[in-house]
């Protein structure tokens, strides 16, 4: 059999058909040529990181510190679906105990033992200390922001994306995003996080980065105030296990039902 050598036509095929085997060899989708789709792909991939994308259950410790003050210690029970659908139960302090929050897309209403209806809220309202309800009610970057590369940043010898998220409107929790992501294996590193007026209102580091529900994901976000020096929240994720959640559990009529079983 005889070889035959390709047309210099042939070589931006070849050479495409190349970077696209390295490409995902390397785990990186194969799209570096459309800016855009490899921002999205960036973005999907480190929320993968933080969260399953099918149902599970996870607790988390928040202890927020204020200058002067001593520290408020919360504790939440999240299950979550798909990052659409999310409910936040409160199971300390004991006063608060029984309220829970029920998200359905970004809709979302707080439920109280003493209260008959449940109360509309927003996802940018504040939830304790430095931490929004959108913060743990919906941790979905890739469907609420519209993101682009900025640049590249070396921090401590490690090459990160940095990427800029614009909300897709004002119902999200951030009118806009900072996002620094390690080229390496998609892991995020921090955000920093932006009002509509375009002001710096408080940075998230990602740390501590262990096994957890089936893969390695920060277990520690430290988000601080970037108004109000001193000001401190510490979120503690422990206990993550997959679980199934069929669509009814996440409706109004079932919250009662799921606050009772505890």
């Amino acid at each position: 059999m005889s070889l035959k050598f390709c047309p210099s036509r042939c070589l931006p095929r070849l050479l495409g058909a190349a970077l696209t085997a390295v490409a995902l060899l390397a785990g990186t989708p194969a799209i570096a040529d459309d800016p855009t789709e490899l921002a999205k792909a960036i973005v999907a991939k480190a929320d993968e990181i933080r969260f399953p994308r099918d149902g599970f259950q996870v607790m988390i410790d928040i202890s927020s510190v204020t200058s002067g003050e001593q520290p408020e210690d919360r504790k939440y029970r999240i299950l979550s679906k798909g990052n659409e659908n999310t409910i936040v139960q409160t199971l300390e302090p004991a006063a608060d105990k029984g309220q829970a929050m029920l998200m359905r897309g970004r809709d979302l209403w707080v439920f109280m033992p003493n209260v008959s209806q449940p109360v509309r809220l927003s996802l940018s309202q504040r939830l304790t200390g430095q931490v929004a309800n959108g913060d743990l009610a919906r941790a979905n970057f890739s469907g609420d922001y519209e993101p682009k590369i900025l640049r590249t940043d070396t921090i401590d010898g490690e090459k990160m994306h940095v990427l800029e998220l614009t909300a897709v409107d004002r119902g999200v929790t951030y009118a806009k995003v900072l996002y620094w992501v390690r080229q390496s294996n998609n892991w995020p590193y921090k955000a920093e996080f932006y009002s509509l007026s375009d002001r710096l209102l408080k940075v998230c580091r990602y740390e501590k980065f262990k096994d957890l529900g089936g893969r390695v994901r920060p277990t520690q976000l430290v988000m601080e105030d970037s108004l109000k020096k001193g000001e401190v929240s510490t979120l503690r994720y422990s206990q993550m296990t997959a679980k199934d959640l069929p669509d009814r559990v996440f409706t109004k009529q079932y919250m009662d039902k799921l606050n009772r079983v505890d």
